[in-house]
């Protein structure tokens, strides 16, 4: 942050576009949407309420918003050609059920969990101030938590499988489908959904725990593409312009799907390093690549008792 004096007039107008254009006079060394979140911040004059607000209006457009997309493409012949379990289409019932047990977590463990974010992490340092944190700060941040989250993900997802009685009990919902479309990201019980979502939040309070610097926008973004991750691993298409195509360690819908396809494997979220060095991967390729291990394996033995 640098040290951009912000000025408040001492009177405000009780609208919101009122108080903007106040603040607006004199805060013109501020850019348009910082002005905008001031003035929001301003208007609420309660920061957790600000907050809380502010977060789960976000989060339910972009989810929603992001498997919108997905559920059109869904109706649409011609993409059938991309879809990775082909003869597997979602079918308006199941779309409705799905969007309405998870708008029913959203509200019952989503929101409590947005909701206490902002005081637990302010007490480590939150900022929600302006100016905004530079692009480079946010990406190298948000790389970081993609990472913790991933980690977090692989062991927990992972144990949700090993351990019947957590499958049994917590995970069996999300497996409802076994080719999953984007909506169905977030279909899962309520203690899976609490489960996985410390990952999403627990990586940036422990990061401003130990150096008190994170802003909220970071962490807006994070979510943004924690959750358009979610959905198009989901979505259930493979594409020739998908992200792993270019990343080879990205993990991609081709990934997840074979997890749902197959009922194992494949644990992780974002990336595909534990898979690959746990030897978890799951699919023919995978599948390949170990008997070919087996065999070279076999091959030096039998070299060796020679």
């Amino acid at each position: 942050m640098n040290s951009t004096t912000i000025v408040q007039p001492a009177a405000l107008p009780d609208t919101y576009w009122g108080q903007f254009d106040e603040i607006s006079k004199y805060n013109v060394q501020l850019n348009y949407a910082e002005r905008l979140w001031l003035t929001w911040y301003s208007f609420m004059q309660n920061d957790v309420l600000a907050t809380g607000v502010m977060s789960f209006a976000m989060h339910e457009l972009v989810y929603f918003g992001r498997s919108l997309p997905w559920i059109i493409i869904d109706c649409i012949p011609w993409f059938n050609k991309y879809k990775i379990q082909n003869q597997k289409i979602p079918t308006a019932k199941e779309q409705w059920q799905c969007a309405m047990l998870v708008l029913l977590s959203h509200f019952t463990v989503e929101l409590p969990q947005i909701w206490l974010f902002h005081p637990l992490a302010q007490f480590f340092g939150l900022e929600t101030s302006v100016p905004f944190p530079s692009p480079f700060k946010m990406a190298y941040q948000i790389a970081i938590f993609f990472v913790m989250e991933d980690t977090w993900h692989y062991w927990t997802h992972r144990a949700m499988h090993v351990y019947p009685s957590l499958y049994k009990h917590i995970h069996k919902i999300h497996h409802q489908y076994s080719a999953p479309f984007g909506l169905a990201a977030e279909y899962a019980s309520p203690i899976e959904v609490m489960m996985l979502g410390l990952g999403t939040v627990g990586g940036p309070i422990l990061w401003v725990a130990a150096t008190g610097d994170l802003h909220i926008l970071t962490m807006y973004v994070w979510i943004v593409l924690r959750l358009f991750q979610a959905i198009d691993a989901h979505s259930g298409y493979e594409f020739p312009w998908s992200l792993h195509h270019f990343l080879p360690f990205w993990a991609g819908a081709d990934h997840h799907d074979t997890h749902h396809e197959r009922f194992v494997g494949n644990y992780a979220s974002s990336f595909r390093w534990w898979d690959y060095v746990l030897d978890t991967e799951s699919g023919p390729e995978a599948s390949k690549r170990r008997r070919a291990k087996a065999a070279e394996k076999q091959k030096a033995l039998s070299a060796k008792a020679q």
